[in-house]
């Protein structure tokens, strides 16, 4: 724990279709790290959606961060992905604010009840992965 990275797409500056590139680099980023690492306990969560971007603190440590329901949403996504280090993990926003070039590089593969959340999340798996995202029942409820 404590080990987490946050990679954002498009802020502070606007950029070109930001879910596509989100989804891209995710895709790169598991297929780096596995032939880099082996198969160790990563797990990639991607989202989209409006987020509060700036700077906070003070002038002794200031920090650039985001807040916001994509971020809390990426996070619980990222759970669900440690749990098959084969996979990153993509909610439906993601899939749908990304291009075709991108997006069809992804197939849906359940629905989830993701911690902290009342509706359920449809999640998306790159093409690529052969595994499903239901066994990962201590992060998130599947749909009965």
């Amino acid at each position: 724990q404590g080990d987490a990275a946050l990679a954002i797409f498009g802020a502070p500056l606007n950029l070109d279709d930001f879910a596509g590139q989100a989804l891209a680099a995710a895709r790169e980023m598991r297929q780096e790290l596995y032939e880099t690492l082996g198969d160790t306990d990563i797990g990639i969560g991607v989202s989209a959606g409006k987020a509060i971007a700036g700077h906070i603190g003070s002038e002794q440590r200031l920090e650039y961060t985001v807040i916001g329901d994509p971020v809390n949403e990426s996070a619980r996504l990222s759970e669900v992905a440690k749990r098959d280090t084969s996979l990153p993990v993509a909610s439906e926003p993601a899939i749908m604010g990304a291009r075709e070039a991108e997006s069809q590089h992804w197939r849906f593969t359940d629905e989830l009840e993701l911690r902290g959340r009342d509706e359920f999340t449809r999640l998306y798996a790159p093409l690529s992965s052969r595994t499903s995202t239901s066994s990962h029942g201590t992060a998130a409820r599947t749909r009965s």
